[in-house]
């Protein structure tokens, strides 16, 4: 099992490269395809695969912080003149993509489960 200060590392260092990737202007970022939405769905799930990864007290803070990211970064994007935007599509996307990722890691999480005699499983 690897350490929780190393999982946590991870999991920082994605959400410092979806900030970048969201506030850099546009000429500095890589090209990319037009699936825009599935991009932030993706991206987020992702996110959120890691935060159940590195913080296992639940879904729900680890919910709460990433919609807060995601809700901030495009209110950042409607503030900045560098050539973004913010959408409330995207914010629906990243929300839908968080969705899915801790949904993911219960699924997979309950699979890798160890079940044991002594707690009745």
């Amino acid at each position: 099992m690897i350490p929780r200060p190393i999982r946590v590392i991870v999991f920082c260092v994605a959400c410092g490269i979806i900030v970048w990737l969201s506030l850099a202007p546009t000429d500095a970022l890589p090209s990319v395809s037009q699936w825009d939405k599935v991009e932030h769905a993706g991206a987020y799930a992702a996110l959120a695969l890691l935060g159940a990864w590195a913080h296992r007290t639940g879904p729900w803070p680890v919910a709460a912080g990433l919609v807060a990211l995601g809700v901030g970064l495009e209110i950042a994007q409607s503030a900045m003149g560098w050539g973004r935007q913010g959408d409330v599509l995207d914010v629906l996307a990243n929300s839908l993509g968080i969705a899915l990722g801790l949904g993911l890691a219960r699924l997979v999480g309950e699979r890798l489960m160890v079940k044991s005699p002594a707690r009745g499983e």
